[in-house]
């Protein structure tokens, strides 16, 4: 009996502590909702469609919605603009009509103007959903068929439908996105993870976008870098995370002095001053997932 159970604890130990930390970056261009019209559940898809002008928060989408009742599609072709939606379908004219809308939205400015662009095609009905903070979970908006116009909801804290995920799958079966805590640039890669007494640490380096907007501030600029440490209890729930820039257009941090010791095992970058602090120094400690800051 003692044995038994000296062997099912070691295959526990082992199993628990055998569990590989993996990350792996999946680019979404399609994203499925469910929610509700007048209170009837519906289901939506709705896909990429094309950039409109220079800024990843102003695209196109096409894709559809059905009652799950019915589960008859409806097309549907629209733009996403900074958390807003707005969906048409023209009938028999969606694929026309379509195209003439997209045709229309060159800039910023026209984006603005969708819903007056889309009206003087005449669209059979649309939907149009904005972001009400007041409710967790829930994008609500307004349908509309003919003169009728009845409350629309999509089930969900994010409706952006062009992602950079970066999901983290953890021991105990866990796993996160970074795109939900951390910022939605992507962009991460694993350097090293490790155990202590106070929980666990995960060291990732990044590499994205300083603005998603190709034309506003810094969004042509060589982007964001640096390290970032995430830390777990020892149960592997995400507690906070600590960023260090390397090279950073927002907070002008530029010409970083990089040293790596003879065994590689740590990396020292020397910032210089900037906009928002003085000169400092920081020591990436690959093999202990840590990071000192020195002045």
């Amino acid at each position: 009996m003692k044995k038994t159970f000296i062997v099912l604890f070691l295959s526990f130990f082992i199993g628990c502590f055998s569990q590989k930390i993996e990350l792996k970056s999946v680019t979404d261009s399609s994203q499925i909702f469910k929610g509700q019209i007048a209170g009837i559940p519906i289901t939506m898809q709705l896909n990429y469609a094309g950039i409109a002008d220079c800024s990843l928060y102003q695209y196109f989408v096409d894709g559809w919605y059905y009652y799950d009742k019915y589960q008859k599609k409806i097309p549907l072709t629209g733009v996403y603009d900074y958390g807003k939606l707005s969906l048409y379908n023209f009938g028999t004219q969606q694929k026309l009509n379509s195209q003439k809308l997209k045709e229309q939205i060159t800039s910023p400015q026209k984006m603005e103007k969708t819903n007056e662009l889309a009206q003087a095609l005449n669209p059979k009905e649309y939907i149009l959903f904005d972001r009400d903070y007041t409710k967790k979970s829930i994008i609500s908006g307004s349908f509309h068929l003919g003169k009728k116009v009845q409350p629309a909801e999509l089930l969900t804290e994010n409706n952006m439908i062009y992602r950079y995920n970066n999901y983290l799958s953890l021991p105990n079966n866990k796993k996160i996105n970074t795109f939900d805590f951390i910022n939605q640039a992507g962009g991460n890669e694993l350097i090293s993870y490790t155990s202590g007494e106070n929980g666990n640490r995960v060291l990732l380096y990044f590499e994205h976008t300083s603005n998603f907007n190709a034309c506003g501030r810094c969004g042509a600029s060589e982007g964001e870098k640096g390290y970032r440490i995430l830390y777990f209890t020892k149960d592997w729930n995400f507690k906070n995370y600590e960023e260090f820039l390397t090279e950073s257009c927002l907070e002008s941090i530029y010409d970083t002095s990089k040293i790596k010791s003879k065994d590689r095992k740590t990396i020292q970058y020397k910032v210089g001053k900037s906009a928002s602090s003085p000169p400092y120094t920081f020591t990436v400690d690959i093999k202990n997932s840590s990071i000192v800051r020195s002045k």
